[in-house]
């Protein structure tokens, strides 16, 4: 029997969804809804999807299930908090809200009602993610000491951004990624894999700017560039970097004692885990130019080939959170990770010149890995 799912909002991220569909049986989607008309018509017509006429009219088409809420990220708490009201569990692209209180409001609401809710990025069950999960609880590299994780996506305003479109024809969302900024909306892909091997990070120490001003759209623009050092509860010191600045960077390397475990793309599930053992060689220490590929056993979970700048299962969220629901369990995404998240990425993206050492309020437990990755 299919699990069904309703989609809310078809914009640039809904086709990367729609791509991951593909390789995943067993779900369903039983209704789509947009505001923009004629977007919404000519979405549901290229991927052959049932249109629903209005916002009540998707959520009465199928009572009680699990909404794909992929609305713009302003938008994100209203929709969310209506879905939960009609008694909807929900599954949001990041981020859960833009705002603490907002993203509190929506979890205690959840919560309330008896219903889960869980926010992207779901790249940390991907094959990727669990394998570093793997080798750190294998002691690969040692125990961990620091991490350094980057994620700079270049000099997006001198890029051709008005040329960026989905294969059904969905501009690229400038405005939103100017006002949201870099933070918000990629920072959680290496901190929800960092949260989901060490748990809750206690102290967040980090800054942020506007390095470009000036960018198109109307403002105001969220900083483009941010640098955080993180503390843990259970885990080591890492530094995280963002920007729509530097060069292109999606690097992650964790120093154990023993060496270094390296991954060179967070947006790929399909990314080579390697470990550079710490040797000496004659007077020098170094790491050994010879990396040693971490792989788990096979299969692990279906992949979609690269589009654009990633090669992402974008519905392993949602199956996950479906398999949940059906299961009577929480998810791995569950709303305190979510929560969690939004707290510690809001922390890096305000922090501003002068914040210091920001302490976080909410935690969450480290994750359980993925079956095929235990």
């Amino acid at each position: 029997m299919k699990q069904r799912l309703l989609v809310l909002g078809c914009g640039f991220v809904a086709d990367l969804y729609m791509r991951s569909l593909a390789v995943m049986p067993g779900i369903e989607i039983a209704g789509v809804f947009d505001t923009d008309k004629q977007r919404l018509k000519h979405f549901c017509s290229y991927w052959n999807l049932p249109l629903a006429p209005t916002f009540e009219a998707l959520l009465q088409s199928a009572p009680g299930a699990l909404v794909l809420n992929l609305t713009n990220p302003g938008s994100h708490f209203e929709t969310s908090r209506a879905c939960l009201g009609a008694g909807h569990p929900v599954y949001s692209e990041k981020p859960l809200a833009t705002t603490f209180p907002e993203a509190k409001e929506l979890v205690d609401l959840a919560i309330s009602r008896g219903l889960q809710i869980a926010s992207a990025p779901c790249s940390v069950l991907g094959e990727a993610a669990q394998t570093l999960g793997q080798a750190l609880r294998n002691n690969t590299a040692g125990t961990p000491r620091a991490i350094y994780a980057e994620l700079d996506d270049g000099f997006i305003t001198q890029a051709e951004y008005h040329k960026w479109q989905t294969e059904s024809g969905a501009p690229w969302p400038y405005e939103d990624e100017f006002r949201v900024g870099c933070t918000l909306e990629h920072a959680g892909y290496y901190l929800a894999w960092l949260i989901s091997w060490f748990g809750a990070v206690r102290t967040v120490v980090a800054a942020s700017a506007e390095a470009v001003p000036g960018k198109e759209g109307h403002g105001p623009h969220a900083p483009d560039l941010s640098v955080a050092t993180l503390f843990f509860e259970n885990g080591p010191v890492t530094r995280l970097t963002c920007s729509f600045v530097a060069p292109h960077n999606h690097q992650i390397q964790i120093v154990g004692d023993a060496g270094v475990l390296s991954c060179d793309e967070a947006w790929d599930n399909d990314a080579k885990i390697r470990f550079a053992r710490r040797i000496k060689l004659r007077r020098r220490l170094m790491e050994s130019p010879l990396k040693k590929r971490i792989r788990l056993k096979q299969p692990t979970h279906p992949k979609v080939r690269k589009w654009g700048a990633a090669a992402m299962n974008f519905m392993l969220g949602p199956d996950e959170m479906l398999s949940a629901l059906a299961e009577g369990r929480p998810g791995r995404l569950s709303g305190d990770f979510a929560l969690h998240l939004t707290e510690v990425t809001l922390a890096i993206q305000n922090a501003g010149e002068f914040s210091g050492a920001q302490t976080m309020t909410t935690r969450c437990d480290a994750m359980e890995p993925m079956p095929w990755a235990q």
